[in-house]
């Protein structure tokens, strides 16, 4: 005798899209009700309405057919589908962030807060979406988050870093004022051209070593702005990577080429982090964890809800 089969969702295995799901979400599209219902009551309203129905049955038959033949379609459905499982299953539990990574979230601006939380939420959509094809494909020899998971944490702990970068250098940049600096050495200029045709020594290298002094602050005020210019582009720039790889998980079936890319966009980032690093002195970094922490895998709901 057999063995009974075990069901589904007592198995590791992730339920599956199927034509009913791919018929249902394509009938329920929303404007696809509206053509349809309104083409029938408009054809049953005419005089040769056995003619009419027969067609627009025939159209919505066409439609179906040619929207769930389309794979972008049913990788959605497939994802759709899977996370719906998950979500009713039973949820893991939330592993604590550390003490430094909380410290971290909590000494950011709120706006930037809501930047991280913005980016950590596509993470998470990113990792969900290819769970769902990993799913449709049958590829059941590991896990999806575990192939992303690192990458991605790393990806999230880099845009962190610089976040935490661009706070403290908005803070120096504001603290000084470029125009009065400026002033401030012409001034200075003037007085050392006086003091020099008047032949006083001692107010000639007070002046001189004002000048220097004021010289450097400048100097320093336009390397922090440089600084900032940088620091904000790479912010965009890793924004647009996660938004393109979750779009990629959508596009995409293959789910080992997804590893690819989440691997090659956090490889990229060595030359960020390398910056970032010459920027710790500013952000007290260097007293922070060195390497990514298990970012996507921890609870951070309640420190990125705060001030929100």
């Amino acid at each position: 005798m057999a063995a009974p089969t075990e069901p589904l969702w007592k198995g590791n295995r992730p339920r599956e899209a199927g034509m009913p799901d791919y018929l249902k979400e394509a009938f329920l599209f929303r404007w696809n009700l509206l053509f349809f219902l309104g083409g029938a009551a408009a054809a049953a309203l005419t005089p040769v309405a056995g003619v009419l129905l027969p067609l627009v049955a025939a159209g919505e038959l066409t439609y179906l057919t040619g929207l769930v033949s389309i794979p972008r379609f049913r990788a959605a459905i497939d994802a759709k589908v899977h996370a719906a499982a998950k979500a009713a299953g039973e949820p893991p539990l939330p592993v604590q962030p550390p003490a430094s990574l909380v410290t971290m979230l909590t000494g950011l601006p709120s706006d930037a807060r809501a930047r991280f939380q913005r980016l950590h939420a596509r993470c998470l959509e990113l990792r969900t979406i290819a769970a769902g094809v990993r799913g449709a494909a049958g590829d059941q020899g590991g896990s999806v988050e575990d192939i992303r998971t690192p990458a991605l944490d790393r990806l999230l702990w880099l845009f962190l870093r610089l976040l935490l970068s661009k706070a403290a250098l908005d803070r120096f940049l504001q603290s000084m004022n470029e125009p009065e600096i400026i002033s401030r050495l012409a001034d200075l200029r003037k007085n050392l051209a006086t003091a020099q045709s008047g032949g006083d020594d001692r107010i000639v290298r007070s002046l001189q070593d004002s000048i220097a002094s004021g010289e450097l602050r400048l100097d320093n005020y336009g390397r922090a702005k440089k600084n900032a210019e940088f620091v904000s582009v790479e912010l965009d720039r890793i924004e647009g990577k996660i938004q393109a790889l979750a779009e990629m998980a959508v596009n995409r079936q293959d789910p080992d080429f997804l590893s690819s890319q989440v691997d090659s966009a956090a490889d990229s980032m060595r030359q960020t982090e390398k910056a970032v690093s010459e920027l710790q002195h500013l952000t007290g970094l260097a007293d922070q964890l060195q390497d990514a922490p298990a970012i996507l895998e921890t609870d951070l709901r309640q420190v990125l809800r705060r001030d929100a």
